[in-house]
């Protein structure tokens, strides 16, 4: 599997990263294995997770993600050939994250808890990619790529992203972490973190990890140009956007066992016209001969800002689907197929 540069660090990625979100919820630990185990079969060497896992959020089953990559990177012995990403939460109004069920925050003492619980349940010594998940302070929108902007209600106790910025430092001097990331950023955001960085506040971000997909290309708008000019690539979440685009959910059909059956959580691919954009797509794949979801992430990876596609699946027959995208050479004539269904559905789903 092709590799690729992350950011301005020493570090290769396989250029599809593999989404544990579903590990301890829709997937038992025995199958977490079993997609682990494949995925490196495969030439994977890029694991992404986060304290929040697995979705959707709950007390109970809160950071049984990490504990099962963990597992497996006891059993198997192979840390060293992966780098591992990991993410801290933003605010949030879920005290159960922390001890002492205070408010999360991305100030110096919640990020070192929470650091510390990520690198126990993983049973490692050192984060590869430490990523905040959103930001501290309100947004416009969660992704923050608004097609639309809504002024977001400010808050009087904002962690300021210097601050956040200061103790990623002391985690990279202490050995804890080895680089930061960003997801669910702005262009203003990142850009901050990149300032900041080159003034000595803290360390250069070296990724931003944003929802990107055929119908949800507003990456595009502001921030294709940061990861270009300044090395922070994108690292795509939802390439599937939430599996809509493999046309599972076609005619209503609602798969037992899938997402949308068990949490009813899909609201942001259920917009007016996203199902219209959807069916397009999916035809359009079937006109080019592929599955959709091979075809969904083949597009992601065409991309020059994109360094890596996080693809995530409950079973391994959805896994193949994804992975054979690294086998599928973008034409010209595919990407100006894509770009006259975007010209007449937009992004619905931002």
């Amino acid at each position: 599997m092709k590799q690729a540069r992350l950011g301005r660090t020493d570090l290769s990625v396989s250029r599809i990263c593999l989404g544990t979100m579903t590990f301890g919820e829709q997937n038992s630990e025995e199958e977490a294995h079993a997609q682990l185990d494949r995925a490196v079969e495969a030439g994977i060497n890029f694991l992404d997770t986060a304290e929040l896992y697995p979705i959707p959020p709950k007390a109970e089953t809160q950071g049984r993600t990490e504990a099962y990559i963990g597992s497996w990177l006891k059993a198997r012995g192979n840390r060293d050939g992966l780098v591992i990403a990991t993410k801290v939460i933003g605010r949030s109004q879920n005290r159960w994250f922390r001890d002492d069920e205070s408010e999360p925050r991305l100030d110096a003492r919640n990020v070192r808890e929470a650091v510390e619980k990520s690198l126990t349940r993983l049973g490692i010594e050192t984060i590869d990619l430490y990523q905040i998940h959103w930001p501290d302070r309100p947004t416009a929108g969660f992704g923050a790529n608004p097609t639309r902007w809504t002024t977001p209600e400010p808050v009087s106790d904002e962690v300021a992203i210097e601050e956040t910025m200061a103790v990623f430092a002391e985690l990279v001097r202490e050995g804890k972490i080895r680089h930061a990331g960003l997801s669910n950023e702005s262009g203003w955001g990142t850009m901050r973190w990149i300032a900041g960085a080159e003034t000595g506040k803290g360390p250069r971000v070296a990724s931003i990890q944003n929802a990107y997909n055929l119908v949800n290309r507003t990456f595009e708008t502001a921030l294709a140009e940061i990861a270009l000019r300044e090395d922070v690539g994108l690292l795509a979440y939802s390439p599937l956007a939430q599996g809509y685009l493999s046309g599972k959910y076609a005619n209503g059909a609602l798969p037992a066992g899938s997402r949308k059956q068990l949490f009813d959580r899909l609201q942001r691919y259920e917009r007016p016209g996203a199902q219209e954009a959807i069916d397009a797509y999916v035809a359009l794949a079937g006109e080019f001969g592929m599955k959709p979801a091979t075809f969904a992430n083949a597009f992601v990876l065409a991309q020059p800002f994109v360094t890596a596609t996080i693809i995530g699946a409950t079973n391994l027959a959805q896994l193949e689907e994804c992975l054979a995208a690294t086998e599928v050479k973008w034409t010209p004539e595919m990407q100006e197929a894509v770009d006259s269904l975007h010209q007449r559905f937009g992004n619905p789903c931002p």
